[in-house]
């Protein structure tokens, strides 16, 4: 039933029929005493889940059953700790029945036994079952209560009873002391039966009784218990004491909000609307002051200790406090509402606690709620609204105060305020996520509302109620904790530089030099941030102003902040990162391009060789934000700085995408360096004759070819996942570009070979799983197909891929798709220099996990199979190359687990039905041969699985393999992993009933009763001697365990040592 608790009423066609079949059981005078408590404990299940409020009426109540109730009652044990469910149930149903329109003195008869006793009359009996309950320490207690409300207020019992059960009740709170625990158990049901009573009873039925009520709660002083319940329980019970006090007449005074709906309120006579209900209500409100009220001097005293119950120190306390507040002050004439307004406004200083203005703001929000704050009210309010959004109060090492920023947004949800600026500021920048979705609801609630926030509903796009719930998100996104603000300052200082200069930093440079130590170290970092965002501005726009520093010492003061800025890139935020090295290295390019260059456009030789030997230097930093920074760097060098220095800058970029055992993880340095190539390719231009210490030429290009190709390959993962597809992404752009660049200028540079190659890894990435990458891949391929300026040279099946990627499908087909995606990138595998490629991607995309990628990529390759089926050449060439992919990727995780279970699809689809009347064809043996080597000593569940279907699929061709095929099955039925024998079990029994002509039917029988009666994950000697009965049964040798390997020539005297110290390894 838990996974109800967020939708409880999705119950509600199912409670009745619930409730019938659980209570046949109670009814039921055959049933146990432990099957009726098990019914009852039910009962309180179901009640705990939907709330006994919703349950209670689906009780019978008719007369017939109040006496087995009051029986059933009768034989509870109050004490026991195993039923109170069962006494809780029975309670809350007596609670439904005692709403009987009979008087109870009717059911009482004759009240002398049979044994010649006086009965109890049901009424008393009712109350003592009452008064017994409200004393327990167990869930009754609440019933009870619940109880009492219901049947105190009957018109027969409150004339001769109701008097005498308030004077037992207050007479049990003066006696017992709540500093004890039997005495708060009972304090705590007197409360509890109090405030249910005052909730239910009808006013002037309550009223003679209030204030003596009151009376005694004043003596009990509960505000000064340490038990949380009890003061709570004392505020509910104060506020129904002044809701009995005074009248229940809601007032006409109250503010009239208008119109609730969007639409009403964006539409021009939305306000000519609202002003109309606002004179009517002030006209009304004007006739309600000529009023007399006669207000109770007991009011005075409930509201002094409700606005003391908003300081209390738990949330709890401080809300009921609040309710009640907001109850009362709608009864109340409008002067003493606004007295109320007046002494809660006084919880707002600074020298009270957190909890006052926690609780205070509680209040304001109830008042607002209701309609009670006035527009006269605004001025008062709002200032204090605005303290409370920021209120953030230190205790040593830790600060309070999310509590009141949360409550404050209530009140702005609650209250039509002008606070849409502290609002957004709340729901981006506070530090705690329940205040910035609190702050967004609010803002959101009054822009449908009042429709008049300036930008309301694109704030809302931008910050809703989810966006808002990611602290990173907030501050360096939405935006535009100390780090984190410094680091949100950085990222809107390019927006507002000119005010961030003389506003903002003229406002922390004072705070960057106080006494408070988190003051000083925030105000430092966001100093640091916004003038390192100013300066790559500043220096990229003087270089393109041509300002007059040649040179002048500052060049060099820019060219270290340059520097610096990109060796400190790890000490970034990863979000701002990439911000911050795009500045930096467009403000190079500009630097460079204005001061590094002389009359003649060269570039100085001794600054040159400084500067591309420094960052060619710092590409083999152990820190991989350097390397990117200095990658990108490089790539974005002028041609003049270049010239002469290529090949030593191709050569250490290409360092950068080696992976190595020390860098594997280094993937977005290998990216940025791909990139970088490609950059540096496109400035110096293509030269085929020329020098390869300046252009593109013969020399180099299969070089720069060769190290991008090698970054299409890179599949590294870790923690953050596929992180290799950023480089494989960036070489396929790159490649792209290089290519295009080629093709545009001196196309007889690109070999047939190197074309082959681009195109076979493009259609191989367009096959693979990762939507994203995927289509990127898909991209870059139709842009090199259909390039006219002039077409690329030497593409494979060129007509062929024209006619299966048309040209005018190149912006429309969606490669994110996989039903669009896949019946395409399969036919590849009909062209022979594809085939290779798409069927080791597609191999990943059908084995994999994503269950739409999975459904459309081995749709399409069923599709191709069948196509193929009656062409045994074509077949024949598809199973060779399945082969090689398999052989290729031997103990490859990566695509070796999805291939077998791609493979056991298609033995299963009837893939390779052509070879199955065929004895011993090559094809099964090597595929046999290669799952097995496959497996061996690996424990990796999930490879294992998926070979046992192949080598179940394997049992369909004919030959001297099935013999194999069964001992190695036999072999998985004793695998050390209980889930492998069990799999190995089950799939090895539907294989039997699935190829029923492999065994003989004689044999049939037994064999698949030994596989589903025996439990396999069983002990291994266990499971070994059923196994051995299924080897003699099919006439398969019996796996034999491996004989230890001989030890090895040692001479005698370290032989012996060797041995003795074994022997007592085994002792």
């Amino acid at each position: 039933m838990d996974k109800y608790q967020e939708q409880p009423h999705l119950l509600d066609h199912h409670l009745e029929g619930m409730m019938n079949s659980l209570l046949e059981i109670v009814w039921d005078s055959a049933s146990p005493p432990p099957l009726v408590h098990l019914a009852f404990k039910f009962l309180y299940i179901i009640t705990k889940v939907r709330g006994y409020k919703r349950f209670l009426p689906l009780f019978p109540h008719e007369v017939r059953d109040l006496q087995p109730v009051l029986d059933m009652l009768a034989k509870q044990n109050p004490r026991d700790p195993e039923t109170w469910e069962t006494r809780y149930m029975l309670l809350l149903w007596l609670s439904m029945i005692c709403l009987i329109p009979f008087d109870l003195a009717r059911f009482d008869g004759n009240l002398v036994s049979l044994e010649g006793q006086a009965r109890q009359p049901t009424m008393d009996r009712i109350l003592d079952i009452a008064k017994c309950y409200l004393v327990v320490s167990d869930k009754a207690r609440d019933a009870a209560a619940v109880l009492v409300s219901k049947f105190i207020v009957r018109p027969d019992v409150k004339q001769s009873r109701m008097a005498d059960f308030l004077e037992w009740v207050l007479s049990m709170l003066s006696k017992s002391s709540s500093q004890t625990m039997e005495g708060t158990v009972i304090v705590n049901g007197m409360l509890q039966a109090l405030a249910q009573l005052f909730k239910h009873g009808k006013r002037e039925d309550c009223l003679p009784y209030a204030a003596t009520v009151l009376e005694c709660l004043d003596s009990c002083k509960l505000s000064e218990s340490n038990q949380m319940v009890l003061r709570k329980l004392g505020m509910k019970l104060v506020q129904r004491l002044g809701l009995t006090f005074v009248k229940p007449k809601v007032a006409k005074w109250r503010y009239q909000r208008g119109c609730r709906s969007l639409a009403a309120n964006l539409q021009a006579q939305g306000a000519a609307v609202q002003n109309q209900k606002r004179e009517v209500a002030a006209a009304e409100a004007e006739a309600d002051d000529d009023e007399e009220y006669d207000i109770p001097a007991e009011i005075e005293n409930v509201v002094e200790q409700l606005l003391v119950g908003l300081k209390d120190k738990d949330t709890i306390v401080r809300w009921s406090a609040a309710k009640g507040i907001g109850r009362i002050t709608g009864r109340l004439p409008k002067e003493l509402a606004d007295d109320v307004i007046g002494s809660l406004l006084d919880c707002f200083s600074f020298q009270e606690t957190d909890n006052a203005w926690h609780g205070g703001c509680l209040a304001l929000a109830e008042l607002g709620r209701r309609g009670l704050l006035l527009p006269s009210r605004i001025p008062d309010v709002v200032p204090v609204m605005l303290k409370a959004l920021t209120y953030d109060e230190k205790r040593g090492a830790c600060s309070v105060g999310s509590n009141v920023r949360d409550a404050a947004c209530y009140v702005c949800w609650a209250f039509d305020a002008s606070t849409s600026p502290a609002l957004v500021i709340a729901a981006v920048f506070d530090r705690d996520v329940n205040c910035r979705r609190a702050a967004s609801a609010a803002f959101q609630e009054n822009v449908g509302r009042q429709g008049t926030f300036p930008h309301g509903i694109d704030i809302l796009t931008a910050a809703d109620y989810f966006a808002v719930g990611n602290r990173v998100n907030c501050y360096l996104t939405i935006s535009v904790i100390r780090e984190l603000s410094t680091k949100a300052l950085h990222n809107i200082t390019p927006q507002a530089p000119e005010y961030m200069a003389n506003v903002v930093l003229p406002r922390l440079l004072p705070l960057s030099v106080g006494s408070d130590l988190h003051t000083r170290h925030g105000a430092i970092l966001a100093c640091a941030e916004i003038t390192h965002a100013l300066f790559c501005t500043l220096i990229e726009k003087l270089s393109l102003s041509k300002m007059p520093f040649r040179g002048d010492p500052i060049i060099s003061g820019w060219q270290w902040l340059i520097n610096d800025s990109l060796r400190h890139l790890t000490l970034v935020s990863s979000a701002a990162r990439q911000h911050i090295k795009e500045s930096a290295v467009t403000a190079l390019a500009a630097l460079c391009n204005e001061f590094y260059i002389n009359e003649r456009r060269e570039a100085d030789p001794a600054l040159q060789d400084e500067l591309v030997t420094q960052y060619v230097s710092e590409l083999q930093n152990s820190e991989e934000m350097i390397r990117c920074g200095f990658s990108r760097a490089l790539g974005a060098l002028p041609r003049f700085l270049l010239k002469g220095r290529l090949q030593q800058v191709l050569e250490g970029l290409k360092k950068v995408t080696i992976i190595s055992p020390e860098d594997v993880s280094f993937a977005e340095a290998r990216r940025d360096a791909l990139i970088a190539i490609a950059k540096v390719c496109q400035t110096v231009g293509v030269k085929g004759d020329g020098s390869q210490q300046e252009f593109v030429c013969r020399d180099n290009v299969d070089q720069i070819y060769a190290t991008l190709l090698t970054g299409v390959t890179d599949y590294t993962t870790d923690s953050r996942g596929d992180v290799g597809g950023w480089v494989r992404e960036a070489a396929m752009t790159s490649l792209m570009e290089v290519t295009l660049l080629l093709v545009q200028n001196e196309a007889e540079l690109i070999n047939a070979s190197i074309c082959k190659q681009i195109m076979c890894w493009l259609a191989q990435q367009s096959a693979e799983k990762i939507d994203k990458f995927r289509a990127h891949a898909g991209s870059v391929f139709l842009t090199l197909l259909h390039f006219d300026h002039p077409p690329v040279p030497h593409i494979p099946h060129r007509e062929e891929l024209e006619r299966i990627f048309p040209r005018w499908q190149k912006e429309t087909l969606n490669w994110n798709a996989a039903s669009e995606a896949f019946p395409r990138i399969t036919q590849l595998l009909g062209l022979p220099a594809y085939q290779y490629h798409v069927l080791l991607g597609l191999s990943v995309s059908v084995g994999g996990l994503t269950e739409t990628t999975l459904r459309y990529s081995a749709q399409s390759l069923f599709d191709h199979m069948k196509k193929i089926q009656s062409d045994p050449s074509a077949l024949g060439s598809f199973c060779e190359t399945l082969l090689k992919v398999f052989e290729d990727n031997l103990r490859n995780d990566r695509v070796s687990v999805p291939l077998l279970t791609m493979l056991d699809q298609m033995l299963a689809n009837g893939c390779f039905d052509m070879f199955t009347e065929q004895e011993n064809h090559p094809f099964p043996v090597k595929l046999f041969t290669l799952c097995k080597e496959e497996i061996k000593r690996s424990k990796d569940i999930r490879k294992l699985r998926s070979s046992i279907g192949v080598f179940c699929g394997l049992i369909q061709f004919q030959g001297d393999m099935r013999e194999k095929v069964f001992f190695q099955l036999f072999l998985l039925l004793c695998h050390p992993f209980p889930i492998i024998r069990k799999t190995t079990a089950s799939q090895v029994y539907e294989m039997l009933l699935t190829y029923s002509d492999v065994v003989e039917p004689a044999i049939m029988e037994q064999a698949t009763a030994i596989l589903s009666d025996t439990n396999w994950e069983a002990e291994l000697p266990v499971v070994r001697e059923r196994r051995n009965c299924l080897c003699d049964l099919m006439k398969v040798p019996r796996p034999q365990c491996a004989a230890p390997a001989p030890l090895p020539f040692l001479g005698k005297g370290k032989r012996q040592e060797l041995l003795h110290f074994s022997s007592k390894m085994m002792t």
